[in-house]
Protein backbone atom coordinates (compact mmCIF):
# COMPACT_ATOMS: atom_id res chain seq x y z
CA UNK A 1 0.00 0.00 0.00
CA UNK A 2 1.03 3.59 -0.61
CA UNK A 3 1.35 6.32 1.91
CA UNK A 4 1.16 9.82 2.16
CA UNK A 5 2.26 11.74 5.06
CA UNK A 6 -0.39 14.24 7.02
CA UNK A 7 1.34 16.00 9.94
CA UNK A 8 3.36 12.69 10.70
CA UNK A 9 0.77 10.20 10.05
CA UNK A 10 1.29 7.77 7.76
CA UNK A 11 -2.35 7.76 6.05
CA UNK A 12 -2.98 4.92 3.15
CA UNK A 13 -3.12 6.82 -0.24
CA UNK A 14 -6.26 4.59 -0.91
CA UNK A 15 -9.43 5.43 1.49
CA UNK A 16 -11.83 3.27 2.32
CA UNK A 17 -15.21 5.38 1.21
CA UNK A 18 -18.22 3.96 3.43
CA UNK A 19 -21.05 5.50 1.38
CA UNK A 20 -21.78 2.65 -1.29
CA UNK A 21 -21.26 -0.40 1.00
CA UNK A 22 -22.65 -3.68 0.20
CA UNK A 23 -26.66 -3.98 0.79
CA UNK A 24 -29.31 -6.94 1.13
CA UNK A 25 -31.72 -6.68 -1.77
CA UNK A 26 -30.71 -3.52 -2.81
CA UNK A 27 -32.35 -1.82 -0.04
CA UNK A 28 -29.72 0.96 0.73
CA UNK A 29 -30.98 1.58 4.43
CA UNK A 30 -30.15 -2.56 4.62
CA UNK A 31 -26.46 -2.90 4.78
CA UNK A 32 -25.05 -6.56 4.61
CA UNK A 33 -22.67 -6.48 8.06
CA UNK A 34 -21.16 -9.72 7.03
CA UNK A 35 -19.62 -8.58 3.87
CA UNK A 36 -18.52 -5.22 5.24
CA UNK A 37 -16.90 -6.73 7.88
CA UNK A 38 -14.67 -9.04 5.17
CA UNK A 39 -14.13 -6.40 3.63
CA UNK A 40 -12.59 -3.73 6.16
CA UNK A 41 -10.71 -6.78 7.65
CA UNK A 42 -9.34 -7.02 4.27
CA UNK A 43 -8.54 -3.60 3.71
CA UNK A 44 -6.79 -3.24 6.98
CA UNK A 45 -4.67 -6.34 6.96
CA UNK A 46 -3.81 -5.13 2.98
CA UNK A 47 -2.73 -1.75 4.52
CA UNK A 48 -5.61 0.66 4.00
CA UNK A 49 -5.76 2.77 7.70
CA UNK A 50 -7.93 5.30 6.62
CA UNK A 51 -11.95 5.18 6.76
CA UNK A 52 -14.88 7.77 5.77
CA UNK A 53 -18.33 7.70 6.52
CA UNK A 54 -20.93 10.42 7.38
CA UNK A 55 -24.65 10.86 9.28
CA UNK A 56 -26.47 10.54 6.04
CA UNK A 57 -25.12 7.45 4.09
CA UNK A 58 -27.38 4.63 4.06
CA UNK A 59 -29.88 6.53 4.95
CA UNK A 60 -28.53 7.07 8.07
CA UNK A 61 -26.67 3.42 8.71
CA UNK A 62 -23.32 3.80 7.55
CA UNK A 63 -21.54 5.23 10.76
CA UNK A 64 -22.77 2.38 12.88
CA UNK A 65 -22.59 -0.42 10.22
CA UNK A 66 -18.68 1.36 9.69
CA UNK A 67 -18.21 1.01 14.03
CA UNK A 68 -19.26 -2.57 14.21
CA UNK A 69 -16.87 -3.63 11.51
CA UNK A 70 -14.02 -1.82 12.95
CA UNK A 71 -14.76 -2.56 16.70
CA UNK A 72 -12.34 -6.12 16.56
CA UNK A 73 -9.85 -4.10 15.25
CA UNK A 74 -7.06 -1.72 17.53
CA UNK A 75 -8.01 1.61 17.43
CA UNK A 76 -4.52 2.54 16.72
CA UNK A 77 -4.66 0.21 13.38
CA UNK A 78 -6.94 2.85 11.40
CA UNK A 79 -8.28 6.23 11.17
CA UNK A 80 -11.89 7.48 11.25
CA UNK A 81 -13.55 10.13 9.64
CA UNK A 82 -17.18 11.23 9.53
CA UNK A 83 -18.89 14.79 8.54
CA UNK A 84 -21.30 17.19 10.59
CA UNK A 85 -24.61 17.15 8.19
CA UNK A 86 -25.06 20.46 7.44
CA UNK A 87 -26.24 20.08 3.62
CA UNK A 88 -29.57 19.53 5.76
CA UNK A 89 -30.20 22.86 6.85
CA UNK A 90 -32.62 21.56 9.38
CA UNK A 91 -29.22 20.41 11.26
CA UNK A 92 -27.36 24.03 11.89
CA UNK A 93 -28.41 24.52 15.15
CA UNK A 94 -28.25 20.58 16.09
CA UNK A 95 -24.04 20.30 16.16
CA UNK A 96 -23.72 18.74 19.81
CA UNK A 97 -26.69 16.80 19.18
CA UNK A 98 -25.76 14.78 15.76
CA UNK A 99 -22.10 14.53 17.43
CA UNK A 100 -22.74 13.12 20.32
CA UNK A 101 -25.21 10.40 17.89
CA UNK A 102 -22.08 10.09 15.72
CA UNK A 103 -19.55 9.10 18.67
CA UNK A 104 -22.25 6.62 19.75
CA UNK A 105 -23.12 5.03 16.59
CA UNK A 106 -19.63 4.39 15.60
CA UNK A 107 -18.56 3.00 19.25
CA UNK A 108 -15.59 5.59 18.98
CA UNK A 109 -14.29 7.79 21.76
CA UNK A 110 -12.54 9.95 19.14
CA UNK A 111 -12.70 10.67 15.51
CA UNK A 112 -9.63 10.90 13.93
CA UNK A 113 -10.77 13.35 11.23
CA UNK A 114 -14.03 15.14 11.08
CA UNK A 115 -15.14 17.24 8.06
CA UNK A 116 -18.04 20.06 7.88
CA UNK A 117 -20.14 18.07 5.23
CA UNK A 118 -20.70 19.44 1.61
CA UNK A 119 -19.84 23.32 1.57
CA UNK A 120 -21.94 24.55 -1.22
CA UNK A 121 -24.25 27.21 -2.25
CA UNK A 122 -26.96 26.29 -0.17
CA UNK A 123 -25.70 26.19 2.20
CA UNK A 124 -22.83 28.69 2.92
CA UNK A 125 -24.78 31.57 4.27
CA UNK A 126 -25.70 29.22 7.15
CA UNK A 127 -22.99 27.55 7.58
CA UNK A 128 -20.83 31.10 8.01
CA UNK A 129 -23.82 31.66 10.67
CA UNK A 130 -22.59 32.44 13.75
CA UNK A 131 -25.69 31.64 15.55
CA UNK A 132 -25.88 28.47 14.89
CA UNK A 133 -21.98 27.98 16.79
CA UNK A 134 -20.92 24.84 14.94
CA UNK A 135 -17.12 26.01 14.56
CA UNK A 136 -17.02 26.84 18.58
CA UNK A 137 -18.40 23.42 19.28
CA UNK A 138 -16.11 21.50 16.89
CA UNK A 139 -13.01 23.37 18.01
CA UNK A 140 -14.11 22.59 21.52
CA UNK A 141 -14.15 19.02 20.66
CA UNK A 142 -10.90 19.03 18.80
CA UNK A 143 -9.54 20.59 22.31
CA UNK A 144 -10.86 17.95 24.21
CA UNK A 145 -8.98 15.47 22.17
CA UNK A 146 -12.45 14.01 20.71
CA UNK A 147 -11.63 15.64 17.28
CA UNK A 148 -8.11 15.17 16.18
CA UNK A 149 -8.11 17.02 12.87
CA UNK A 150 -10.79 19.06 11.41
CA UNK A 151 -11.58 19.85 7.55
CA UNK A 152 -14.05 20.45 5.15
CA UNK A 153 -15.61 19.12 1.62
CA UNK A 154 -17.03 20.92 -0.22
CA UNK A 155 -19.28 20.59 -3.61
CA UNK A 156 -19.58 24.50 -4.25
CA UNK A 157 -17.88 26.60 -6.95
CA UNK A 158 -14.34 28.42 -6.29
CA UNK A 159 -16.39 31.56 -4.85
CA UNK A 160 -18.22 29.38 -2.44
CA UNK A 161 -15.01 27.96 -1.07
CA UNK A 162 -13.17 31.20 -0.88
CA UNK A 163 -15.88 32.33 1.50
CA UNK A 164 -15.60 29.94 3.74
CA UNK A 165 -11.90 29.98 3.61
CA UNK A 166 -12.06 33.88 4.54
CA UNK A 167 -14.04 32.81 7.24
CA UNK A 168 -12.59 29.65 9.32
CA UNK A 169 -9.47 28.67 6.75
CA UNK A 170 -7.18 28.90 9.90
CA UNK A 171 -8.74 26.36 11.67
CA UNK A 172 -8.95 24.01 8.81
CA UNK A 173 -5.67 21.22 7.70
CA UNK A 174 -7.65 19.83 4.95
CA UNK A 175 -10.51 19.82 2.39
CA UNK A 176 -12.18 17.06 0.39
CA UNK A 177 -13.55 18.12 -3.13
CA UNK A 178 -15.12 15.68 -6.02
CA UNK A 179 -11.56 15.06 -8.52
CA UNK A 180 -11.13 12.83 -11.38
CA UNK A 181 -10.30 13.60 -14.93
CA UNK A 182 -13.58 14.28 -16.31
CA UNK A 183 -14.13 17.21 -13.81
CA UNK A 184 -10.33 18.30 -13.48
CA UNK A 185 -11.41 21.31 -15.96
CA UNK A 186 -15.55 20.23 -16.43
CA UNK A 187 -15.98 21.23 -12.56
CA UNK A 188 -12.21 23.28 -12.83
CA UNK A 189 -11.05 20.98 -10.21
CA UNK A 190 -7.65 22.16 -10.79
CA UNK A 191 -8.50 25.48 -9.61
CA UNK A 192 -10.08 24.21 -6.31
CA UNK A 193 -6.91 22.39 -6.28
CA UNK A 194 -4.34 25.30 -6.61
CA UNK A 195 -6.67 27.47 -4.44
CA UNK A 196 -6.24 24.92 -1.51
CA UNK A 197 -2.84 24.79 -2.31
CA UNK A 198 -2.79 28.65 -1.62
CA UNK A 199 -4.08 27.94 1.58
CA UNK A 200 -1.71 25.02 2.16
CA UNK A 201 -4.46 22.45 2.58
CA UNK A 202 -3.73 18.93 1.30
CA UNK A 203 -6.41 17.79 -0.99
CA UNK A 204 -8.90 14.38 0.04
CA UNK A 205 -10.44 13.32 -3.32
CA UNK A 206 -14.15 12.05 -3.38
CA UNK A 207 -15.96 10.61 -6.48
CA UNK A 208 -12.63 9.61 -8.55
CA UNK A 209 -14.39 7.46 -10.95
CA UNK A 210 -17.10 10.15 -10.92
CA UNK A 211 -19.65 7.87 -9.04
CA UNK A 212 -18.45 4.74 -11.40
CA UNK A 213 -18.98 6.80 -14.98
CA UNK A 214 -14.73 6.31 -15.34
CA UNK A 215 -15.24 2.69 -14.70
CA UNK A 216 -17.61 1.97 -17.18
CA UNK A 217 -16.63 3.23 -20.25
CA UNK A 218 -17.98 2.88 -23.55
CA UNK A 219 -16.77 -0.40 -25.16
CA UNK A 220 -14.88 2.12 -28.22
CA UNK A 221 -13.10 4.44 -25.18
CA UNK A 222 -12.03 1.45 -23.06
CA UNK A 223 -10.48 0.10 -25.90
CA UNK A 224 -8.19 3.06 -26.12
CA UNK A 225 -7.03 2.63 -22.39
CA UNK A 226 -6.32 -0.90 -23.54
CA UNK A 227 -4.52 0.17 -26.05
CA UNK A 228 -2.53 2.34 -24.20
CA UNK A 229 -2.23 0.41 -21.37
CA UNK A 230 -3.14 -3.44 -21.46
CA UNK A 231 -2.35 -4.03 -18.14
CA UNK A 232 -5.19 -0.82 -16.77
CA UNK A 233 -8.61 -1.52 -16.18
CA UNK A 234 -10.69 2.02 -17.13
CA UNK A 235 -10.72 2.33 -13.18
CA UNK A 236 -7.02 2.26 -12.68
CA UNK A 237 -6.42 5.01 -14.88
CA UNK A 238 -9.23 6.79 -12.86
CA UNK A 239 -6.78 6.82 -10.28
CA UNK A 240 -3.83 7.15 -12.16
CA UNK A 241 -4.66 10.27 -13.39
CA UNK A 242 -5.04 11.23 -9.02
CA UNK A 243 -1.61 9.67 -8.27
CA UNK A 244 -0.08 12.55 -10.66
CA UNK A 245 -1.44 15.30 -8.75
CA UNK A 246 0.87 15.97 -5.62
CA UNK A 247 -1.26 17.72 -3.38
CA UNK A 248 -3.47 14.46 -3.11
CA UNK A 249 -3.12 12.53 0.47
CA UNK A 250 -5.90 10.61 0.44
CA UNK A 251 -8.37 8.88 -2.59
CA UNK A 252 -11.68 8.06 -1.59
CA UNK A 253 -12.99 4.99 -3.19
CA UNK A 254 -16.68 3.92 -2.81
CA UNK A 255 -16.79 -0.01 -2.90
CA UNK A 256 -19.74 -1.76 -2.88
CA UNK A 257 -18.02 -5.78 -3.32
CA UNK A 258 -15.05 -7.30 -2.62
CA UNK A 259 -14.15 -7.54 -5.96
CA UNK A 260 -13.97 -4.04 -6.50
CA UNK A 261 -11.85 -3.77 -3.04
CA UNK A 262 -9.19 -6.30 -4.07
CA UNK A 263 -8.68 -4.44 -7.68
CA UNK A 264 -8.36 -0.74 -6.06
CA UNK A 265 -6.19 -2.34 -3.28
CA UNK A 266 -3.49 -3.35 -6.10
CA UNK A 267 -3.60 -0.62 -8.00
CA UNK A 268 -2.75 1.33 -4.87
CA UNK A 269 0.59 -0.85 -3.86
CA UNK A 270 2.18 0.89 -6.98
CA UNK A 271 2.36 4.32 -8.50
CA UNK A 272 2.23 4.46 -11.73
CA UNK A 273 1.11 8.23 -12.74
CA UNK A 274 -0.07 8.70 -16.43
CA UNK A 275 2.68 10.09 -18.84
CA UNK A 276 1.82 13.21 -21.50
CA UNK A 277 1.24 10.36 -24.05
CA UNK A 278 -1.81 8.67 -21.24
CA UNK A 279 -3.19 12.35 -21.11
CA UNK A 280 -3.64 12.58 -24.49
CA UNK A 281 -5.72 9.40 -25.01
CA UNK A 282 -7.47 10.82 -21.72
CA UNK A 283 -8.02 14.59 -22.90
CA UNK A 284 -9.95 12.75 -26.24
CA UNK A 285 -12.18 10.52 -24.59
CA UNK A 286 -13.22 13.53 -22.22
CA UNK A 287 -14.04 15.66 -25.25
CA UNK A 288 -16.26 12.86 -26.53
CA UNK A 289 -17.90 12.60 -23.06
CA UNK A 290 -18.52 16.06 -22.86
CA UNK A 291 -19.82 16.21 -26.62
CA UNK A 292 -22.55 14.35 -25.99
CA UNK A 293 -26.05 16.42 -25.57
CA UNK A 294 -23.93 19.26 -23.91
CA UNK A 295 -23.58 22.61 -25.71
CA UNK A 296 -20.41 24.83 -26.66
CA UNK A 297 -20.84 27.46 -24.34
CA UNK A 298 -17.45 29.31 -23.84
CA UNK A 299 -18.66 32.21 -21.18
CA UNK A 300 -17.84 34.99 -23.60
CA UNK A 301 -20.93 36.61 -21.99
CA UNK A 302 -22.09 38.10 -25.15
CA UNK A 303 -25.51 36.98 -24.42
CA UNK A 304 -26.35 38.60 -20.97
CA UNK A 305 -25.51 41.90 -22.18
CA UNK A 306 -28.74 41.29 -24.37
CA UNK A 307 -30.64 39.39 -22.49
CA UNK A 308 -33.94 41.26 -20.82
CA UNK A 309 -34.43 39.16 -18.17
CA UNK A 310 -31.15 39.15 -16.55
CA UNK A 311 -30.15 35.98 -16.25
CA UNK A 312 -26.64 34.26 -15.86
CA UNK A 313 -26.88 32.63 -19.10
CA UNK A 314 -23.14 31.28 -18.91
CA UNK A 315 -23.89 29.77 -15.28
CA UNK A 316 -27.42 28.40 -16.81
CA UNK A 317 -25.62 26.56 -19.50
CA UNK A 318 -23.08 25.22 -17.41
CA UNK A 319 -25.24 23.76 -15.21
CA UNK A 320 -27.33 22.60 -18.21
CA UNK A 321 -24.12 20.82 -19.17
CA UNK A 322 -23.65 19.39 -15.31
CA UNK A 323 -27.24 17.65 -15.57
CA UNK A 324 -26.40 16.23 -19.35
CA UNK A 325 -22.80 14.51 -18.00
CA UNK A 326 -24.12 13.64 -15.07
CA UNK A 327 -28.19 12.35 -15.77
CA UNK A 328 -31.12 13.03 -13.80
CA UNK A 329 -29.64 12.19 -10.25
CA UNK A 330 -27.67 15.43 -10.65
CA UNK A 331 -27.92 16.72 -7.44
CA UNK A 332 -25.49 20.07 -7.69
CA UNK A 333 -27.68 21.60 -10.62
CA UNK A 334 -30.86 20.85 -8.72
CA UNK A 335 -29.01 22.43 -5.52
CA UNK A 336 -27.77 25.18 -7.33
CA UNK A 337 -31.47 26.08 -9.01
CA UNK A 338 -32.82 25.64 -5.32
CA UNK A 339 -30.12 28.63 -3.96
CA UNK A 340 -32.00 30.85 -6.86
CA UNK A 341 -34.60 33.50 -7.20
CA UNK A 342 -37.42 32.07 -9.47
CA UNK A 343 -36.86 35.26 -12.10
CA UNK A 344 -33.39 33.66 -12.56
CA UNK A 345 -34.54 30.15 -13.14
CA UNK A 346 -33.88 28.67 -16.59
CA UNK A 347 -38.16 29.35 -16.79
CA UNK A 348 -37.41 32.94 -16.09
CA UNK A 349 -36.27 32.73 -20.10
CA UNK A 350 -38.75 34.72 -22.45
CA UNK A 351 -37.67 33.22 -25.62
CA UNK A 352 -37.22 36.50 -26.75
CA UNK A 353 -34.05 35.10 -28.92
CA UNK A 354 -31.83 38.42 -28.37
CA UNK A 355 -29.20 36.45 -26.49
CA UNK A 356 -29.21 33.85 -29.65
CA UNK A 357 -28.69 36.48 -31.64
CA UNK A 358 -25.09 37.24 -30.44
CA UNK A 359 -23.98 33.62 -29.22
CA UNK A 360 -20.59 33.52 -31.42
CA UNK A 361 -21.75 29.72 -31.32
CA UNK A 362 -24.41 29.90 -32.47
CA UNK A 363 -26.32 28.19 -29.30
CA UNK A 364 -30.28 27.70 -29.09
CA UNK A 365 -30.30 29.45 -26.04
CA UNK A 366 -33.83 29.71 -25.40
CA UNK A 367 -34.31 25.94 -26.86
CA UNK A 368 -31.80 24.72 -24.05
CA UNK A 369 -33.28 26.70 -21.23
CA UNK A 370 -36.71 25.45 -22.02
CA UNK A 371 -35.38 21.98 -21.94
CA UNK A 372 -33.73 22.58 -18.95
CA UNK A 373 -36.70 23.94 -17.15
CA UNK A 374 -38.77 21.52 -17.92
CA UNK A 375 -36.37 18.58 -17.37
CA UNK A 376 -34.48 20.11 -13.74
CA UNK A 377 -37.34 22.72 -12.37
CA UNK A 378 -40.70 19.88 -12.66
Amino acid sequence: MLYKDFKGLKLSALGFGAMRLPVVDGDDGAIDQAATDEMVAYALERGVNYFDTAWGYHNGTSEAALGRALAPHPRDSFYLATKFPGYDLANMDKVEEIFEAQLERTGMGYFDFYLIHNVCELNIDEYLNPVHGIMPYLLAQKEAGRIRHLGFSAHGAIPVMERFLAAYGEHMEFCQIQLNYLDWEFQDAKGKVELLAKHGLPVWVMEPARGGKLANLSKADAAKLTAQRPDETPVAWAFRFIQGIPEVCVTLSGMSNFEQLKENIATFEEERPLTAEDHAVLAKIVADMLGQGTVPCTACRYCTSHCPQGLDIPDLLSLYNQRQITGNGDFISRMRLQTMDADKRPSACIGCGSCAAVCPQQIDIPGVLAKFAAEAEA
